[in-house]
């Protein structure tokens, strides 16, 4: 990867998303969490969410990963509240088109993620990447089972 690959990668703008998380820790009682994990740069995301009516009435994430799948977290931590299992399903599908299918920008509110486009040239970030809206949907998914 020369410098200006890396440049054009971490962006100061991504760079500013990984710095604030929203979101940012863990919920004391949730009713679905999901740990995720990218084997090949040992990212990981864990998610918890509060389901009210078939939407994430509260979240929480703890993110230890690097700058792309941290700017991922925060544009998702952005977007969450209010969203639906089927919204946060299209918008993970959308992202990862976005990656490696030289698909569109995902749909709003995750517009986002844009940002991140440049990463599609680089496939070893996908993984972390696509991490946040994995584990949130897998977090909604055990949430609904148990409710």
């Amino acid at each position: 990867m020369s410098d200006s690959d890396l440049l054009k990668l971490y962006s100061a703008r991504i760079l500013g998303l990984a710095a604030d998380i929203p979101h940012h820790g863990r919920l004391t009682a949730p009713q679905g969490t999901a740990r995720k994990r990218s084997p090949l740069c040992g990212s990981t995301v864990t998610v918890d969410v509060v389901v009210k009516a078939g939407r994430v009435a509260d979240f929480a994430q703890d993110v230890k990963a690097c700058a792309l799948g941290q700017a991922s977290a925060a544009i998702l931590g952005a977007s969450v509240i209010g969203r639906s299992l089927p919204e946060l399903q299209a918008a993970q599908s959308q992202l990862r088109a976005m990656l490696k299918d030289e698909g569109p920008v995902p749909a709003a509110p995750f517009e986002g993620f844009e940002v991140l486009f440049p990463a599609r040239e680089f496939k070893n970030r996908h993984a972390s990447i696509l991490l946040a809206l994995e584990a949130v949907c897998e977090a909604m998914a055990a949430a609904e089972a148990t409710a």
